[in-house]
């Protein structure tokens, strides 16, 4: 998502370089160049005008600073027009009332159950809520089945009346029944359309008079571009919903909706979403989207991601092995498979910043760790608690075992080797800077 406009922006930051400052003649071809990549990019041509209108005036204004080069100047006005664009600040979804009731809304194939299902999951695992799943979509086949299996996949209860054909009294008895089992969310499931029409804008706008939810999520699919955001107004007028939520991100899509939506619609993105696993759902923060568009990396949510899988007592154990040199292949399969739970490799390295480009066109992804892995398991446990075992006879029959030739085998073990001496020399350097903030050293 947004590589094209990432590069476009890119090449027009490049006609400052070399430039002593900035002045109305040296941006005017770049303020062109950027207004031409958001048209490209699906953003409406009036957002486009109105938004490097206002860049070329802060960065011909007297604010502009003189400490940084004038592209990187530029860079920072855009991340921050762009950052005011897509909302300015996060905003959190409304989780207030007992139960508290969450309505989607949104086309048949915007995603809108199986963001459900993923909505769930986030407010079960990461916010310790007891959600209950309520299928309203009594219109297409097998939606039903659907959010039951999602619910299943992720331990949470969904309800459903498959006699009966009234979302507006399904979606009652649900909420009843959630009352009087503490269940606290009640995410509602509802039926979309092929396209916008007045039949289905009517049911939708009756349910959530009739059950008063204290959130209404539109979901969108962002592949769809510039017809999203019109949907949006469309859907907005009738329901006055409270957020969006982008799907789909992960597709050969130009950006266009993320990027135009709030400024059309002045709702808040909440969230996006990405694949079709169930914990692939991220809060929408406009700064890092931002940040991530401009090649900035994105350092504060993988951060967080790393976070999500940290545990003190296993990090303090293996930094003691670490230390004794004792960093073994169980421990190299247990970093391993913490990496693939914080997502996608390629987007966790997009995440560093410079790296975004330079992963751009490679083949990775989390089955690129399958060779290394097969080699792994192909060992016997003695082998992998102790890799200097590893002889002529024994790195043939693993060979064998793991389907790779010796060649890539060996290659692996003196990746790992270096790896291992690499981190007892850090642990040294580290053990040191200690050692010389120490009173009298």
């Amino acid at each position: 998502m947004f590589e094209s406009l990432s590069d476009r922006l890119e090449g027009a930051f490049k006609s400052l370089k070399g430039q002593g400052k900035i002045t109305e003649l040296n941006i005017a071809a770049t303020v062109k160049e950027i207004r031409r990549a958001l048209v490209d990019a699906d953003v409406n041509y009036k957002i486009a005008k109105e938004f490097t209108e206002k860049v070329k005036e802060k960065a011909t204004g007297e604010k502009v600073l003189t400490a940084v080069s004038p592209g990187q100047q530029m860079v920072k006005i855009v991340s921050d027009e762009l950052t005011a664009l897509m909302g300015g600040t996060q905003t959190d979804i409304n989780l207030r009332g007992n139960p508290c009731v969450i309505l989607m809304s949104g086309l048949q194939g915007s995603g809108k159950t199986t963001f459900s299902g993923k909505l769930a999951n986030y407010l079960k695992t990461k916010k310790g809520k007891f959600p209950l799943l309520v299928a309203c979509d009594v219109y297409r086949p097998a939606a039903r089945e659907q959010l039951r299996v999602l619910g299943s996949q992720i331990g949470v209860e969904v309800y459903s009346e498959d006699e009966n054909n009234n979302p507006i009294q399904i979606a009652k008895n649900a909420i009843a029944q959630a009352r009087a089992k503490g269940q606290d969310v009640v995410i509602i499931d509802t039926a979309g359309r092929l396209a916008v029409d007045e039949e289905m804008m009517n049911e939708i706008a009756a349910l959530k008079k009739n059950i008063e939810p204290q959130e209404v999520l539109f979901v969108v699919d962002a592949m769809t571009g510039q017809d999203a955001v019109n949907t949006a107004k469309t859907f907005n007028e009738r329901l006055h919903f409270d957020g969006v939520v982008l799907t789909k991100m992960d597709g050969d899509t130009r950006g266009g909706a993320a990027l135009s939506i709030k400024y059309e619609v002045n709702k808040p993105i909440k969230f996006v979403s990405t694949g079709e696993k169930l914990d692939q759902l991220d809060v929408f923060y406009p700064d890092r989207m931002a940040q991530r568009i401009l090649g900035m990396g994105d350092i504060v949510s993988l951060v967080e991601k790393a976070q999500e899988q940290f545990d003190e007592k296993e990090a303090a154990a293996l930094q003691k092995k670490i230390r004794k040199n004792q960093f073994d292949f169980n421990d190299f399969l247990t970093q391993l498979a913490q990496i693939k739970k914080m997502g996608n490799i390629k987007d966790l390295l997009g995440m560093i910043p410079g790296m975004g480009k330079a992963v751009k066109d490679l083949d990775l992804n989390n089955d690129s760790f399958k060779k290394v892995e097969a080699i792994i398991l192909a060992m016997t446990p003695e082998e992998r608690n102790n890799p200097e075992l590893l002889n002529g006879s024994r790195r043939a029959r693993i060979s064998k075992g793991s389907g790779n030739s010796i060649q890539e085998l060996n290659q692996f073990i003196k990746q790992f080797d270096d790896m291992r001496k690499m981190m007892k020399q850090m642990n040294k350097m580290s053990a040191a800077g200690r050692m010389l903030k120490m009173p009298g050293k």
